[in-house]
């Protein structure tokens, strides 16, 4: 029985990693999946799901306008699953989507992102998986400035800490840096301009 997951982590986690794992295996075994990622990220091109440690390969975009269920309904072969890399930048209505390729189409969805932005606050994406999906993991990673689980996510600009702005704007390493709660509030770099 095909169930939707939810699997998030802050920056660094390895989300991306495990998504490349997850298709290779299934296509080792001869079984085709649909790789998909925010058409909003494109930090290292259009449609391209990117790990930080050189691994990557292409995607389905997904855009605003897109209807993902009627996507997979169309693919020529019924994929074994369907994998969502930067899950939160979807909308409700993506997700709702998704729910309905599990139920409808009988296919697995595994989605994964970010949980909550650089403001503590739920992406629209995240909120609406976390009602809907069957089964929710947390992908963990450490704190860079100690060793506790990492839950948030800090914003830098120029090295300083950032906790205004856009909730969304397309960054990697030197621009986010996981941390702990503790660390969230006083971060172990510089506060001035």
């Amino acid at each position: 029985m095909a169930q939707l997951y939810y699997k998030y982590g802050t920056m660094n986690s390895g989300k991306t990693i495990e998504i490349l794992k997850v298709a290779h295996n299934y296509e080792e075994q001869g079984k085709p999946v649909v790789i998909m990622t925010s058409a909003l990220d494109t930090r290292d091109g259009y449609g391209i799901v990117s790990s930080r440690i050189g691994m990557r390969r292409e995607a389905i975009a997904i855009t605003n306008e897109m209807d993902v269920f009627e996507y997979v309904k169309a693919l020529p072969e019924k994929p074994y699953c369907v994998l969502i890399d930067e899950c939160q930048f979807l909308t409700k209505k993506h997700v709702y989507d998704l729910a309905r390729v599990v139920d409808d189409l009988d296919v697995p969805v595994m989605a994964f992102g970010l949980k909550n932005d650089f403001q503590n606050e739920l992406f629209e994406g995240s909120k609406y998986l976390l009602l809907l999906a069957d089964k929710i993991d947390e992908i963990k990673t450490i704190c860079q400035f100690c060793s506790k689980k990492a839950t948030m996510v800090l914003r830098t600009e120029n090295g300083k800490p950032v906790y205004e702005g856009n909730q969304i704007q397309i960054g990697g390493n030197e621009t986010y840096i996981p941390v702990c709660r503790k660390h969230y509030f006083n971060p172990m770099i510089s506060k001035e301009k």
